[in-house]
């Protein structure tokens, strides 16, 4: 049973942030890019009988929305948000987060800046394509994205990415999604295309700051689709920083998926 289920504004340099809280206990933060805090939910119910959890919407998505004009979404950005969103959680204990995909990057950056800030940063897979031997294609990669979404819109570039990053796109009816829905959806990834693609792939972890942080970085990986390219980002990463990978139930999406399956191996990891 929950014990709190509150939602909050904070104000932050060129923002207005959505966020929620759940829950009581030491802090933990769910963080997504582009995916905002309803994509986590189900997990944060699930974590909030021991945790106080922390969902929001990243800056330029859905609820989050912006109040200067839009500039290069980076990690960077990102992740200072997400200090000051900790800071107004005020809650006492270590702070915890998970980010995936994006948030994976968010959370890299947070690490990378405020080494002494968390406890543990679980990043499940971190599209670090930098990483990569085949950077180059990647970038190209990008490029074609980038050339699809000022063609073609947000619709097709969204497809197109995808399929790209090994998941298949053959199921993405919108004919069957509300209206209402399918506007927040093209918005979204027109700020993901427009602003954020870019910065987070090309965001370098710097994995001496990394290794030398008191923070634990765990990266998490999913236990099926193992041909998606952030299984090969993740699988890196954990190379340079002399850890191996951590399976996690599902895919690249496992936690919307699979929730309670997720929740219950998030709280594994979080607790070693």
């Amino acid at each position: 049973m929950l014990d709190t289920h509150t939602a909050h504004t904070l104000e932050v340099p060129g923002a207005r942030l959505h966020y929620e809280l759940r829950g009581s206990g030491p802090l933990l933060a769910l963080v997504g890019a582009p995916m905002g805090g309803e994509f986590f939910v189900e997990v944060a119910d699930r974590l909030a009988g021991e945790r106080t959890v922390l969902t929001y919407d990243p800056r330029g998505i859905s609820r989050s929305v912006l109040t200067a004009p839009a500039v290069t979404d980076t990690p960077e950005l990102r992740a200072d948000d997400v200090r000051r969103l900790v800071a107004a959680a005020r809650t006492d204990g270590p702070v915890d987060v998970f980010g995936s995909s994006g948030g994976a990057v968010t959370g890299l950056a947070l690490v990378q800046a405020h080494p002494g800030l968390l406890r543990t940063l679980v990043a499940h897979e971190p599209p670090v394509t930098e990483l990569l031997p085949d950077a180059a294609d990647q970038h190209a990669f990008r490029d074609r994205l980038e050339r699809t979404f000022a063609e073609r819109g947000p619709d097709a570039a969204m497809l197109e990415f995808m399929a790209g990053i090994g998941v298949d796109p053959s199921g993405m009816d919108l004919s069957a999604i509300p209206e209402a829905a399918l506007a927040e959806m093209r918005a979204n990834n027109n700020y993901f295309f427009g602003h954020q693609l870019r910065g987070t792939t090309e965001f370098v972890p710097d994995v001496a700051v990394l290794r030398a942080a008191s923070t634990r970085v765990v990266i998490g990986v999913g236990t099926t689709n193992p041909e998606q390219i952030t299984q090969r980002t993740s699988a890196a990463l954990a190379e340079l920083l002399g850890e191996p990978t951590v399976p996690f139930p599902g895919d690249h999406g496992g936690f919307i998926g699979e929730p309670a399956a997720f929740a219950d191996r998030l709280r594994e990891v979080l607790a070693g």
